[in-house]
């Protein structure tokens, strides 16, 4: 086993590309800070989602479909195809006053896709840097971009900290509305203009459900048992719901429906757990190195090419989806910096094995996490924040070792009784760690001033 786990370490081979004629559009819906067990289709009962419900019972649930703890890093991940540890942002978010993002060197995905001839869209929030021009999307491989760069936006005004923070094209944009319903419209312009001219890549990250929990409303009425900001996020999730509908609608409407791939995933566990989001018996929740904070909801749906009502239950990370798409698509799967993500397409299309011999969860100065099959070892050395701005000593390192198929719920620690499995794992994610890159600092510049519009200079 340590021989195939420390081997999977080196980059994938590369993958042959896909019959130019069978090319499909692929839209990813992303979800930011949604609860494992919130949406219908992952077991859920208590919000209605009936558009992701119907989109999913038509392919696959993915399971065991890890992300990163915290959004800017599954950002990342996905995008690139390679673990955040190398681009220096492990740790917490890309804050607004960032004096960095996505480091320029690294090939995004729609940059990949662009050049095998799709037109590539971001509509929704950026959050992987904008202090200088050549970091916003429309120059990392989107010809067009609609939303947000930052997180924590209040839906209603457009602003953080203060600062304007809407965009079209990276240029300001004073459309009015709720952030949600706002998305929803210019993903289906998109789809409409596109559809059947060239083949198209749709990315779509909502800034639902995360906080601040704001929604019109209207859509508060079905959850009179409810309160609170669970309330509130149970009518932000079902506004989330509409616009996955509108837009799976304005696929069908343009006859594109049988050759588009749908992805859908959140971006990291549901805060609160408990409290404001549900992540079912999953343990903890978002910035945690745990099942509940990093095994996400999650499905792929493609007509005729996934089987419908299908379930994945083997291990899959964010990163594979980059050469999973690239391969599908007829792009150039080669490029000059290593990947890490694995074709996921045998998985869930076939039902074959994953092709990770190990997948890393994370690893940080405070500790990491690594899952082989269906061990899972989680070390810690500090205790971070809800989003590791603030890890403070331990004082003696933790050490925890789960079976996940007989105990997906991280209740019972094996460490002490299986030494030479906590000895391989640490050996895997050892050499992880030693591949990584000193996270970003994330201090706030001395001074720093909140602009008014978010990425324009004063």
């Amino acid at each position: 086993m340590r021989f195939a786990i420390l081997t999977a370490l080196v980059a994938a081979a590369p993958c042959s590309a896909a019959d130019p004629a069978d090319r499909p559009n692929v839209v990813f819906l992303l979800a930011d800070d949604l609860g494992r067990q919130d949406c219908g289709f992952m077991g859920g009962t208590e919000i209605k989602t009936p558009h992701l419900d119907k989109l999913a019972a038509a392919g696959a649930k993915l399971d065991a479909f890890y992300v990163q703890p915290v959004c800017s890093p599954t950002r990342a991940a996905f995008l690139t195809g390679r673990y955040p540890m190398r681009h220096g942002l492990q740790v917490g978010v890309v804050r607004p006053w960032a004096q960095y993002g996505l480091p320029l060197a690294e090939q995004t995905l729609p940059q990949a896709l662009g050049a095998a001839g799709y037109a590539t869209a971001i509509v929704g929030k950026w959050h992987l840097g904008h202090f200088a021009p050549e970091y916003l999307p429309t120059r990392r491989g989107f010809d067009r971009q609609y939303g947000h760069y930052n997180g924590a936006l209040d839906y209603f005004t457009h602003e953080r900290d203060g600062g304007f923070d809407w965009h079209r094209d990276d240029k300001v944009n004073r459309d009015e509305g709720y952030s949600t319903h706002l998305i929803a419209k210019e993903a289906v312009k998109f789809v409409a203009e596109t559809a059947g001219k060239k083949p198209f890549f749709l990315y779509v990250p909502f800034n639902a459900v995360h906080a601040p929990h704001q929604v019109p409303p209207e859509y508060l009425k079905a959850y009179p048992s409810l309160k609170g900001e669970r309330l509130k996020y149970a009518g932000m999730l079902a506004a989330m719901d509409e616009a996955v509908g509108q837009i799976v609608d304005a696929v069908e409407r343009a006859g594109v429906r049988k050759n588009t791939l749908f992805v859908f995933s959140s971006d990291n566990g549901g805060p609160q757990p408990g409290v404001v989001t549900d992540n079912g018996k999953y343990r903890a929740g978002k910035g945690t190195l745990y099942e509940g904070g990093v095994r996400v909801a999650a499905f792929a749906t493609w007509d005729g090419r996934i089987k419908a009502g299908s379930t994945v239950t083997e291990p899959l990370h964010a990163v594979d989806l980059y050469p999973t798409l690239l391969k599908l698509c007829g792009a150039k799967v080669e490029q000059k910096l290593p990947l890490d993500g694995l074709d996921a397409w045998p998985a869930i299309a076939e039902g074959k094995p994953s092709a990770h011999a190990a997948i890393l969860i994370n690893t940080t100065p405070g500790g990491g996490a690594v899952r082989a099959g269906d061990w899972k070892l989680v070390l810690k050395s500090a205790t971070d924040d809800p989003d590791g701005a603030d890890a403070k000593p331990l004082g003696k390192e933790s050490v925890e070792l789960f079976n996940l198929k007989d105990d997906p719920f991280e209740a019972t620690n094996l460490a002490a009784k299986e030494p030479d499995r906590v000895t391989e794992l640490r050996a895997a994610l050892a050499g992880f760690a030693k591949q990584a890159v000193a996270p970003k600092s994330r201090a706030k510049p001395k001074g720093f001033v909140t602009p008014k519009v978010w990425g324009e200079k004063e």
